[in-house]
Formats: structure tokens, C-alpha cells, sequence
């Protein structure tokens, strides 16, 4: 039989753990629009419900939150071309990976944005470069994995989608491509055959 205390400190675990993970969603969107330097605790802490010395009791530091919310957009990437592959293995992994990755950063220009955000923070700061390493390692040991394609292929599948970001930045469209514009014939290039 459960207790009301068992049953109360249920509750408290998970709203601790839903606390953190509503920091970690204010701050994706906080570091997106204004990166690692520029981003306001105080706007996070207010835009997750919180005090600033909560969220400062939870992380640490702003660069600790920021390299949370990289590790967890990271592993929400790598979430998303798992299941976009599965079932799945060589070319037909590929385009199924390269089409959910499309998709994200369209529909979802915080995650672009904070993807962009982590790359600059990593030119000056070893330790977001190191965490932006390691996730960018976990997704090319995937698609290694899934696809089993050669280096070469796996080379150009991460340069494509590099190129499909700085387009997605400047908001040209990676699918409607009947402009004919530089843009247009750089994203019909990046689709796959």
C-alpha cells in the first residue's frame, strides 16, 4: 500500500525533475535568441517559473545551464534521426535522417538558432567546444552506424547539413525551390537522389 508520504515525495521528485527540464526549455530558448554571453538568468528563471537562486542551485553557472541545454538539444537531435531511421540502414536511413533534420530546423528555428549559438561559443570556450565535440561525435557515429556508408558519404551528408543551416539561418526554404534563385539551386543540390 502506498503511503501519502511515498505518494508526496513522488510528486516532489518529478516536479524537481520537471522544474529542471522547464529551466533547461527557457534557457534553449534564451541562449538561442541571445547565445552563451548575452542570455539573461534572470529572463530564464522568470520564463521557467523559478528564482534566479534556484536555477543558479540547480546549474551552477550560466555556462553550466548553456552546456546543458547544448547536451540536451544534442541528444534530442540524435533522438530524432533514431527514430526517423528506424527500421531503416543505408541510403534509405540517410534521407529518412536528412529529411527529419530538415523538418527540425524549419519548424523549429530555436533549435537552429541555439545549434548556431553553441558552434560560436565554441571558437573561444573549451569547454563548450568539447561538449558541442561530443554530441557532433554521437550523431557521425550514428549515421556511421545506421548507414554503414564510407567516409566520403558521411562527409557530405554532415556538409550538406551544415549547408542546410546557414540557409535555414537566412530563412530560404530547403523545399520549395522553383525560385531558381542561388539559394534555391544550393537547396536543391542538398537533396538527395
Amino acid at each position: 500500500m502506498i503511503t501519502y508520504f511515498a505518494m508526496a515525495q513522488a510528486a516532489t521528485r518529478q516536479t524537481a525533475e520537471a522544474r529542471r527540464e522547464a529551466v533547461l526549455e527557457a534557457a534553449r530558448h534564451e541562449f538561442a535568441r541571445n547565445g552563451l554571453h548575452g542570455a539573461s538568468t534572470d529572463a530564464i528563471a522568470r520564463r521557467a517559473g523559478i528564482s534566479q537562486p534556484y536555477l543558479f542551485r540547480l546549474f551552477g553557472s550560466k555556462k553550466e545551464l548553456f552546456l546543458g541545454v547544448n547536451d540536451a538539444c544534442m541528444a534530442r537531435t540524435l533522438e530524432l534521426f533514431r527514430a526517423a531511421a528506424s527500421g531503416k540502414s543505408g541510403v534509405e536511413a540517410l534521407h529518412a535522417i536528412g529529411d527529419a533534420y530538415r523538418n527540425l530546423i524549419e519548424d523549429d528555428r530555436s533549435m537552429l538558432q541555439g545549434q548556431l549559438q553553441a558552434y560560436a561559443a565554441s571558437v573561444e570556450d573549451a569547454d563548450v567546444r568539447a561538449g558541442v565535440a561530443r554530441g557532433y561525435g554521437r550523431l557521425v557515429d550514428y549515421v556511421e552506424a545506421v548507414s554503414g556508408a564510407d567516409a566520403q558519404t558521411i562527409s557530405r551528408f554532415f556538409a550538406i547539413g551544415m549547408l542546410m543551416n546557414v540557409l535555414a539561418a537566412m530563412d530560404y526554404s530547403l523545399t520549395d525551390t522553383s525560385d531558381g534563385s542561388w539559394a534555391a539551386r544550393l537547396a536543391e543540390g542538398c537533396r538527395e537522389e
